[in-house]
């Protein structure tokens, strides 16, 4: 629907919206030009700072529209292709499946540096010695061919061909607020959703090739608990005579790291060598929780990694789709995204892996790597090992599983704000014990720190409020000289010691702490099913009862009164209408959010007010 692509564009413009919305709501306006003050100086009022706040307005209605229009036509283009895909019977980008569909097998291949040309398949195509192509596997798993490890964070399910991952549900992590008792399943493989950890050995001895390997175990459920490593072995099926392959899953109760490893022992005359290769694989439907009002904030889907170029680099579905991508580095990890959890994969620090991510002719996304090859002589062992983090975006844990695996938690170009600024809110919240009155003090410090700035600021607005008649009396008395006008203009400035742009700089000084602010609330998996007070019983989703977006609105409107009303009579209705729009964006934003704007707000407000009185007074 359209209110999809609209949602989506205000999600993005959030910040850039709420910056414009504290330079027009702050900023003085008159009908000079600020960058010169001698009286000899001619002045252009064309160029004036009411017509810069206009030209402002102007470029954020612009750049919405055009997100707007560019997000109507991606969804228009991937609706009438969803349609395509189901009339002919197919997996859909989006992971719509036809009624008489049934879920493709795990076959979509990444591709590796020594490759051969896409066969639409899962596993890697190896050009190897000997090497064969891989085939077709049987679709989908079934109960009797599964085992399941819980620990005391994770229920995983592991498919007995191939020794995918198939579901994760973080126990720790309710689906729904209102329903504690069902967890939230991050990984899965059902009618609903394809979204799995794929790992195997492919190449000239490879086991996964030409189809998936066969695995047994000792039993079918596994429980880890405590803090000791726990490892479930699984041994394969139908290997070489001489040959014995074990894929072992390694994981503690409380953690969600698992590692990944295969132990080779060859007790042939012959060497053996296959290439070790882990991925994930997804489809492109949304996330079960995520927010499907149309109006919320929309988080990035996709995947990510990073390279020595780029410390954060991210692939939305359609970047995947469009323009394949890989490279060859040391170390390195890649990851599938999601609003506040990820699935991440983080191959061994000090070897050669080669990155790529591509989209598989059903449409599955595929984001995964493989390694050199494993090469085990005769008589011989050897082992390969991985990590794979599957749980929230705690990015203190991310931090140290891999460099820069905590960019996952994305903050955008301010993450060097706002990554202080989040362990300032959990110093906060360890004492208080609730997010909402850590959001609250946090927005007290920083107002704070921001003191005198906004002081700064507020004395300049009240100064041209206070000489707003003289103003008016000028603009009549010189209307048809607007060199007189601009003369007896800056005349008034200096006599009243006033600086137009005061009002201005101050507030665009403060504005990349709250728009990182902002993005901390936003992104942190620690307000998620977190409760504030009242009514207020999850920060991270809307204020059921519109209380805290009124609340703004107001707040808003109260602001503006304090400031000189502009000049201009179809700017002045413009601004009037400005706190109905934002109340209708903040109606669907997290409570968290729009609780840090409403107490900024009224701390601001409350600041203002006394300026304002205090300048009144000495001229009174």
């Amino acid at each position: 629907m359209l209110c999809e692509a609209f949602g989506w564009a205000c999600g993005a413009l959030g910040g850039v919206i709420l910056g414009a919305k504290a330079v027009m709501i702050r900023c003085p306006t008159t009908d000079e030009d600020l960058t010169n003050r001698t009286p000899n100086h001619h002045i252009d009022v064309q160029t004036s700072p009411m017509d810069i706040q206009r030209y402002l307005l102007i470029a954020v209605a612009a750049a919405l529209s055009f997100m707007l229009l560019t997000e109507w036509t991606a969804f228009k283009d991937q609706r009438l292709a969803d349609e395509r895909d189901l009339r002919s019977g197919v997996v859909t980008a989006s992971g719509s499946l036809a009624d008489n569909t049934e879920l493709p097998a795990a076959t979509d291949a990444p591709v590796v540096p020594i490759s051969v040309p896409d066969t639409g398949d899962d596993l890697p195509a190896v050009e190897l010695p000997e090497a064969s192509s891989p085939g077709d596997v049987d679709a989908g798993s079934s109960a009797d061919n599964a085992i399941r490890i819980t620990t005391e964070v994770l229920d995983v399910v592991i498919d007995l061909t191939g020794g995918d991952i198939i579901e994760t549900s973080l126990t720790k992590f309710p689906e729904k607020i209102d329903d504690p008792d069902t967890p939230l399943l991050l990984l899965e493989q059902n009618g609903n959703r394809t979204y799995i950890m794929q790992s195997g050995l492919v190449g000239p001895d490879g086991i996964d090739t030409p189809s998936r390997a066969r695995y047994s175990a000792e039993q079918r459920h596994f429980r880890v608990a405590g803090s000791a490593p726990t490892t479930v072995t699984l041994v394969a099926l139908d290997t070489p005579e001489g040959v014995r392959v074990e894929k072992q899953f390694t994981l503690t109760g409380d953690s969600y790291t698992i590692e990944i490893g295969y132990r080779v022992s060859n007790s042939g005359m012959d060497e053996w060598q296959a290439v070790p290769f882990a991925q994930l694989k997804r489809d492109s439907s949304a996330p079960i929780n995520a927010d499907s009002s149309g109006f919320g904030m929309q988080p990035f889907l996709g995947a990510a990694t990073t390279t020595p170029e780029d410390r954060f680099l991210k692939f939305s579905f359609s970047d995947i789709a469009e323009d394949p991508w890989k490279i060859q580095q040391t170390g390195g990890w890649i990851a599938m995204l999601q609003h506040y959890f990820t699935a991440a994969l983080i191959p061994a620090p000090d070897q050669s892996h080669s990155y790529s991510t591509r989209q598989t002719k059903t449409g599955f996304n595929i984001a995964g790597f493989t390694s050199t090859p494993l090469r085990v002589g005769p008589q011989n062992e050897g082992q390969w090992s991985t990590r794979f983090y599957v749980g929230p975006k705690d990015q203190y844990t991310l931090a140290a599983l891999a460099p820069h695996l905590e960019l996952v938690v994305d903050y955008g170009w301010l993450w060097w704000i706002a990554q202080p600024l989040f362990w300032l809110l959990t110093q906060i919240q360890a004492i208080v014990s609730n997010w909402g009155v850590a959001i609250i003090l946090l927005t007290l410090l920083i107002k704070t720190a921001f003191y005198k700035l906004s002081a700064a600021s507020y004395r300049s607005m009240a100064r041209m409020r206070k000489v707003q008649p003289k103003m008016m009396a000028i603009r009549e008395q010189h209307a048809s000289d607007k060199q007189k006008q601009s003369q007896a203009m800056m005349e008034l400035y200096k006599k009243e010691k006033i600086n137009p742009m005061g009002g201005c700089l101050p507030i665009l000084v403060q504005m990349p702490v709250f728009i990182a602010l902002y993005w901390v609330l936003m992104e942190s998996v620690e307000l998620r099913q977190a409760p504030f007070a009242l009514w207020i019983k999850d920060l991270s989703v809307m204020d059921p009862y519109f209380v805290l977006p009124v609340m703004m609105g107001a707040s808003m409107f109260f602001m503006q009164k304090l400031n000189p009303p502009p000049p201009d009579p179809m700017q002045a209705k413009l601004m009037q209408w400005l706190p109905v729009v934002f109340t209708f964006f903040f109606l669907w934003f997290p409570a968290g959010l729009v609780l840090y704007w409403v107490v900024n707000n009224l701390l601001s407000m409350a600041q203002q007010y006394v300026i304002t009185r205090k300048i009144e007074r000495e001229g009174a």
